[in-house]
């Protein structure tokens, strides 16, 4: 599938599809998520990286220069947020192509990126993925909505329940 795989950024038209697409697989995101993501990357506030195979929608992510996380935003980390590679697509190389263009352009502006990722058990391939490319937790422990938890402290174990990680990037020359 690699030689046949294509990212670039969002298009007008990719809003629809990429949502249909997620609806077709039982996830609810709705066009104006994508339609935000656009409006936002033409503002120069995120990059949003789409992945597809001979013209087929199979998964994004998206760059978010100025991040909500506090120790990301105070530090200028930009950010990976919202990384999904379609079911039926995964573990075909699809998530390391977009995370390797991710990184690539991140590069150019930052000599470190972060990510975010849930603890829950769907989040393990993810998990293991970004070890694997040499991310390391961030030492700040786990938050929950931009809030760290301390020991003693109820939380609904949902998607917001995350761990951060960095990654030391080579600098790339704009």
């Amino acid at each position: 599938m690699k030689e046949k795989l294509r990212i670039r950024e969002i298009r007008p038209a990719d809003c629809a599809v990429i949502a249909q697409a997620f609806l077709d697989q039982g996830w609810h995101k709705p066009i104006s998520q994508y339609e935000g993501y656009l409006r936002e990357q033409n503002e120069g506030k995120r990059v949003v990286l789409v992945a597809e195979n001979e013209g087929q929608f199979t998964g994004y992510l998206t760059i978010l220069w100025e991040s909500f996380y506090p120790p990301f935003r105070e530090a200028g980390i930009p950010e990976i947020v919202d990384f999904n590679v379609l079911v039926k697509y995964q573990r075909r190389g699809i998530g390391t192509a977009l995370m390797a263009e991710a990184e690539k352009r991140i590069a150019r502006k930052s000599a470190v990126v972060g990510i975010g990722v849930g603890l829950m058990a769907n989040y393990g391939v993810a998990q293991q993925m970004y070890v694997k490319r040499g991310y390391i937790p961030d030492g700040c422990g786990i938050s929950q909505n931009e809030r760290f938890l301390q020991g003693g402290d109820k939380v609904t174990v949902d998607d917001d329940l995350i761990l951060c990680f960095t990654k030391k990037l080579n600098r790339e020359p704009e």
